[in-house]
């Protein structure tokens, strides 16, 4: 009996003890659950703020992935932010570069990178034996290039003149280009750093003072906050009488050197050009256009089209989807009731006959396509350069223009002139035959003042109407210092003389030309605080 009771007490310690064993192992089971579950949660929490992935297949992995994209966010804004302040990118410099490398595209496996480089001379004596060199990774490759000895070491692009370019004069610039192979996205978006030389001695350039572009910012702002009020009654004045552009006004045409309406009134276009829509393709969008339209006071849309650079309609870009963006901004200006550029945007090409036949098959399809819209408006050439005369851009237009005119008898339409269309003067000599011509004239207000100024008086002497298709109050590299007296000498001639214009560009590039500065995202529905000195003076001189 002694033993029976001893064993069933043994038993019960045992039993009470895996009990405890068998509770405990739950509770931890639970807990371990719970622990899961928060952190699941608090990840899953992390990724929706952030917006900037879907949730993966745990929580810790959708956080890792968040955390790199904004580090990556965060690096590429510093490296925007380093690039604008090297000294050989400002205009303050007597010699400085322009250098477009917005244009990429994946090739494969590989990544390819267009570099669009211009040479600036502003010094006092000529460079006359010049050389870049762009240092890169190590295992980069050199594809095409133009205008340019090219040689890569170790990952040293260097670049140096041909005979036609050696000389770069007082006042003058030369261009060059060339096309970079990267094995990886990473590489390709790397910082790069650049060296100019003339000769042996290396030109360090001169830093531009940013803390007097941040006062002269300042300054712009309060300026325009004292005039808010008297501006939003003149804006709701003109919105009253006007209501939408094209509804009021109608078809466009010529009465002499200028613009009229329906009524025979004479009438204004106050633009915005977007940059390379193949490049920038969310800003071409309704609500950006109607932002526009109806906070700025913009009447006119201009498309522009890039014909040779990275993904150009004529080289490698995807000319259906390329169309379709044209097709698209004409659509939406045209819903909305305002008017629209269709340009065809030469620039590297230097002479729009390099793709003439390109041009007149685009031509004849838009035409086609938009020839009941009264409020299309057709320019042909951008800007003509690297030594294309009048006579061959004449030449072109009388190819051009009457395919367009059989569709649409009675559209404007505007013409590049040569020198990056300046040289309106020399347009003027030998006109065109046809009606409803204007010429365009591009001016930057920082480098173009009475000169061009002086030719676009010239040409209108002449009977020749002027358009100006591109403008911007920056230099002619589009990313330098601002002169805003020269930028009102300017408008008050524009304005005072019903010369229409457009402003160079719709995008957050980070250079001085953009209208939206570099740290917003949006596409449309700007507020002050998100546009750019440029954008800030073009807004408030339209409301003025």
């Amino acid at each position: 009996m002694e033993e029976k009771n001893k064993f069933s007490k043994g038993t019960f310690i045992a039993i009470a003890v895996l009990a405890l064993c068998v509770i405990g192992l739950v509770a931890f089971i639970i807990g371990d659950k719970t622990k899961k579950k928060k952190d699941t949660d608090k990840d899953t929490e992390a990724v929706v703020t952030t917006e900037e992935v879907t949730i993966a297949s745990t929580g810790e992995a959708t956080q890792e992935k968040t955390e790199v994209t904004t580090e990556a966010k965060k690096e590429e804004k510093k490296d925007k932010t380093d690039k604008k302040k090297n000294p050989l990118l400002s205009s303050k410099s007597p010699v400085y570069l322009k250098i477009d490398d917005s244009g990429s595209w994946q090739n494969g496996s590989n990544y390819v990178r267009q570099f669009n480089v211009e040479l600036y001379n502003n010094g006092d004596t000529d460079l006359d034996d010049w050389k870049v060199v762009f240092q890169m990774d190590k295992d980069v490759k050199l594809s095409d290039n133009w205008s340019g000895k090219y040689d890569l070491k170790d990952g040293n692009i260097t670049v140096t003149a041909v005979d036609y370019n050696k000389t770069v004069k007082v006042k003058e610039m030369i261009n060059f280009g060339f096309q970079v192979v990267y094995t990886s996205e990473d590489s390709c978006n790397k910082p790069y750093e650049i060296k100019l030389f003339n000769g042996s001695e290396e030109i360090k350039g001169k830093a531009e003072d940013e803390s007097k572009k941040e006062d002269k910012k300042d300054e712009k702002k309060d300026d325009n906050k004292d005039d808010k009020k008297d501006t939003t009654e003149k804006k709701a004045e003109k919105k009253a009488e006007s209501g939408s552009p094209y509804e009021v006004h109608g078809k466009l045409k010529l009465k002499g050197v200028d613009i009229v309406d329906k009524n025979g009134e004479k009438y204004q276009l106050q633009g915005v050009s977007t940059h390379g829509i193949a490049w920038f393709p969310d800003y071409v969008n309704k609500d950006a256009f109607k932002t526009f339209r109806d906070d700025w006071g913009v009447n006119l849309m201009r498309i522009a089209m890039y014909t040779d650079e990275g993904m150009g309609y004529c080289t490698d870009g995807d000319k259906e989807k390329t169309k379709k963006l044209v097709c698209d901004g004409v659509d939406y200006a045209t819903e909305l009731g305002m008017y629209v550029i269709v340009d065809w945007h030469i620039l590297h090409d230097l002479t729009p006959m390099k793709y003439k036949d390109e041009a007149a098959a685009f031509f004849e399809e838009i035409s086609s396509k938009y020839k009941n819209n009264g409020n299309v408006i057709y320019e042909i050439c951008n800007e003509p350069n690297g030594g294309t005369s009048w006579a061959e851009v004449k030449e072109y237009a009388e190819e051009i223009i009457p395919i367009i005119r059989k569709n649409s008898p009675d559209a404007i339409i505007i013409v590049g002139t040569p020198n990056w269309s300046q040289e309106v003067d020399k347009a003027s000599e030998d006109p065109l035959k046809f009606d409803n011509i204007m010429y365009a004239v591009h001016f930057y207000a920082a480098t173009h003042k009475d000169d061009i100024r002086n030719k676009v008086t010239v040409a209108r002497d002449a009977g020749c109407a002027v358009f100006i298709s591109e403008f911007s109050i920056c230099d002619a590299s589009g990313n330098g210092g601002i002169d805003y007296d020269s930028a009102e000498e300017w408008m008050d001639m524009l304005d005072k003389n019903n010369i229409s214009y457009a402003i160079w560009n719709l995008s957050n590039k980070n250079e001085t030309s953009s209208l939206i500065d570099s740290s917003c995202d949006k596409k449309s529905g700007w507020e002050d605080d998100d546009l750019s000195e440029t954008g800030i003076w073009y807004k408030e001189h339209l409301n003025k």
